[in-house]
């Protein structure tokens, strides 16, 4: 694939239409954002929709409207930014926003209360009862322009960046509301800048999707074992840290009623628990016993097979190497399988901090480890050690591998690529790595909150993946950002199908 010429910098920002309904609203703005242009619309819908139409035709990149709301639920308070990611009109019509890049733009800048949601467009103060329905279908905040002035945007990328001022508590005739106001404007003032992030972000760019991605058969196992023992047994069923490495899959299960804990004292005698699908320690195993524990075992077994072969090497006397992250959940269970024989080193250099041994020498490896490093850390212990063994098979993961050979594969074509994985995943991080060393910028997002629009700016065409543990929904809603920034193609490389599949435990077995 042929790059396209790039397009603009992060310092010289596309230019956007901006409007303001109130004075103070404009204020706020043009004090910290000169660079666009700038209409004061006016207060309710009549006025927005006379600001629509005369705007209408424009040739700006994209417009955003900038102003203060009411907010609709407890948690958003005063001060509080809002990010629509689509406004409603009096009679429910919908109007998509782009939300992720501003949202990541203003959390950039040290603003962390910051909200995203529908927000709703009514042509009339909104007070009491009918502040209470609006909050029911959803909506997280009110405004009277957003709506109509939604008109002007004609198809172009579109943004709301409201910060609120009165709440269900404190409506706007409470005394209270001059003091809100001030704090909403200082807040308003402060969060305009993320605008201009937002505009050097815009335009039409290639995504292109790595394949394979996402959930391999070990995680969607893990995932289906929890889900299988909450039907079956009912709520509370713990989990020995987290099933998988991602914050999202974690937050929907912990919502279905599974309690998520670092150790096994934590969790009640007679409970049921879930060893997540890294793997535990026959220590771990020992407490379950003693507490009499109902274990369901969602241990890898690609994991299990390290964890037999670190028995083996150790009953026949080797010494084990063993490549992998300390702390990683992983490499501690592993590690507790023979702790006498197994010395833990992370990197090739670590290969000489290794003390001299006459006796037999072996070596494992963490599933998620890169695949390039790895050949270089055994290469290393294969030179200081020439009798070194190994593992009758490849102990990186087959999911690892084909992630990482897809990246490879479209790297090179790309200008940035976007990896989906929490940052406590492994197999997340290496994809990041190997990007980088094939020359193509990456970065590592939980979810398309996190992108950064100043990464975008130049980047014509973006690569997307995501590491084993992230459900491929992020992808789609990744795409779907991007695409409220411009007019996106997209286009799937898929290097390999994955077919395997794994049994799940008895316990849970239909």
């Amino acid at each position: 694939m042929s790059r396209r010429p790039q397009r603009r910098t992060s310092s010289d920002p596309g230019g956007i239409l901006v409007f303001t309904p109130l004075a103070a609203e404009d204020r706020a703005v043009r004090g910290a954002l000169r660079r666009h242009d700038m209409v004061r619309s006016g207060m309710g819908p009549e006025r927005a929709i006379a600001a629509a139409e005369a705007a209408a035709g424009g040739t700006q990149d994209g417009v955003a409207v900038a102003g203060f709301c009411g907010s609709l639920t407890g948690d958003v308070r005063p001060g509080d930014v809002v990010v629509a990611t689509e406004v409603r009109g009096p009679d429910g019509e919908i109007v998509p926003c782009s939300s992720g890049p501003l949202v990541a733009a203003l959390r950039r800048r040290g603003i962390d209360r910051v909200h995203t949601g529908p927000i709703a467009s009514a042509g009339h103060l909104v007070e009491g009862a009918e502040r209470a329905e609006l909050s029911e279908t959803g909506a997280i905040a009110v405004d009277m322009e957003s709506w109509w002035l939604a008109a002007a945007a004609a198809g172009r990328p579109f943004a709301v960046l409201r910060v609120v001022v009165d709440t269900p508590e404190r409506e706007l005739r409470h005394v209270a509301t001059f003091a809100n106001g001030v704090t909403a404007f200082r807040a308003l003032r402060a969060a305009a800048p993320a605008l201009d992030d937002w505009a050097g972000a815009l335009g039409a760019r290639t995504v292109v999707l790595a394949g394979p991605r996402s959930f391999c058969a070990g995680v969607e196992r893990a995932i289906e074992i929890v889900e299988r023992a909450l039907d079956r047994f009912g709520p509370p069923v713990y989990v020995r840290k987290q099933i998988v490495h991602n914050v999202h899959v974690v937050r929907g299960l912990e919502a279905r009623g599974a309690v998520f804990v670092d150790e096994i004292d934590e969790i009640p005698n007679g409970a049921t628990v879930v060893y997540s699908a890294h793997g535990v320690s026959p220590q771990v195993r020992e407490q379950s016993e003693r507490r009499a524990l109902h274990v369901i075992d969602a241990t890898c077994p690609l994991v299990t097979k390290v964890h037999s072969e670190a028995k083996r090497f150790a009953r026949a006397g080797y010494r084990i190497v063993l490549v992998g992250h300390a702390g990683h959940e992983e490499v501690e269970g592993t590690t507790g399988e023979a702790p006498e024989a197994i010395e833990l080193i992370e990197r090739a250099e670590d290969v000489e901090s290794l003390g001299e041994d006459g006796g037999r020498v072996a070596y494992l490896t963490q599933t998620t480890l890169a695949v390039d490093e790895v050949a270089e850390v055994v290469d290393r212990l294969q030179a200081r050690f020439p009798s070194l063994v190994g593992p009758g098979s490849d102990d990186i993961c087959y999911a690892t591998t084909n992630r990482q050979d897809a990246v490879k594969a479209l790297a090179r074509d790309c200008d940035l690529l976007l990896v989906i994985g929490s940052d406590n995943s492994s197999n997340s991080k290496r994809l990041v790595e190997v990007s980088k060393r094939d020359g193509c910028a990456a970065e590592l997002i939980d979810d398309e909150n996190q992108i950064d629009p100043r990464w975008l700016a130049g980047a014509s065409t973006v690569g997307v993946t995501a590491g084993a543990s992230a459900p491929e929904v992020l992808v789609d809603r990744v795409i779907a950002s991007l695409a409220s920034l411009g007019a996106v193609e997209v286009v799937e490389r898929n290097i390999i199908e994955e077919r395997l599949q794994f049994t799940l435990p008895q316990e849970v077995r239909s």
